[in-house]
């Protein structure tokens, strides 16, 4: 290579621009900077209550400081308990629910009507929010943590099948066709050829699952869907804010708790 051509040619690689045209690339930033800019200036903010606030959240912030766990540990440990009860029932019912709507939502194994069927129950299960569920249960079953179960169990059946679903349609499909062309079934090819391959990345949801229905047991409680989200309102809204904050540290503490323990599940499970 002459000295010319070494010169001639670039000696890094560097990504090219996502727009190549500079002056179209930065019209397009200036643009998001004037609506960045635009879209927080029409935002109505009231300096007067912010101000007042400050006090309200300096109590709060102290009330870490000193969390008290025995003035409401009765109400806490009830709470406590319905919402682990709440956890664990609606992971484990959600995850039988969702397995056979995963398959029937997986387009490489299910026939059309079961595909369309499956997908829609997908679909309506993940439209709405934990709190709205919570709402329109709670109007049908009362206050109570049977309402906080079936919310939390409605959850978890459009998010695990959701991705069970995707997870399957993502299999090696040479590890089924290498079972299909022994003559098994359908159920065989389930069982021998897609189950082995989705088994560890459904035990990693399931557990994962676990953790985000334990948060939002704290948060459906606010609109009375029982669990620890009840007895924290109730502090809240008593400005007890020592108990509150008890609430929140025993909340991280456990989900803490159940974030360490979930890898060492995981490997023992697989």
């Amino acid at each position: 290579m002459t000295a010319s051509a070494a010169t001639s040619y670039p000696r890094t690689w560097s990504r090219p621009p996502f727009v190549k045209r500079a002056w179209l690339r930065w019209t397009l930033y200036l643009g998001a900077l004037v609506y960045l800019v635009a879209s927080v200036g029409s935002v109505e903010v009231n300096w007067t209550r912010v101000w007042e606030g400050l006090d309200r959240g300096l109590r709060f912030v102290e009330g870490f400081l000193v969390p008290d766990f025995t003035s409401r540990w009765e109400d806490i440990l009830i709470g406590m308990e319905e919402s682990l009860t709440m956890t664990v029932a609606s992971t484990i019912v959600g995850v039988l629910i969702s397995v056979p709507i995963g398959i029937g939502a997986a387009r490489n194994i299910a026939p059309l009507p079961i595909y369309a069927i499956c997908r829609a129950i997908i679909a309506l299960s993940r439209s709405f929010q934990e709190i709205i569920v919570a709402i329109l249960f709670v109007a049908m079953f009362g206050f109570g943590p049977l309402a906080g179960f079936m919310t939390l169990s409605f959850a978890t059946i459009g998010f695990l099948a959701k991705l069970l679903a995707e997870d399957i349609e993502d299999i090696d499909e040479s590890q089924a066709e290498a079972v299909r062309a022994t003559g098994a079934g359908w159920w065989q090819i389930i069982n021998y050829a897609i189950q082995p391959q989705v088994m560890p990345r459904l035990i990693g949801l399931s557990l994962y699952r676990l953790d985000i229905n334990f948060r939002e047991s704290a948060v459906i409680g606010i609109v009375g869907a029982g669990g620890i989200g009840a007895t924290l309102n109730t502090a809240m809204d008593r400005y007890e804010y020592d108990s509150a904050a008890a609430i929140l540290i025993l909340i991280i503490l456990i989900v803490m708790a159940a974030e360490y323990s979930s890898g060492y599940v995981r490997k023992w499970l697989q």
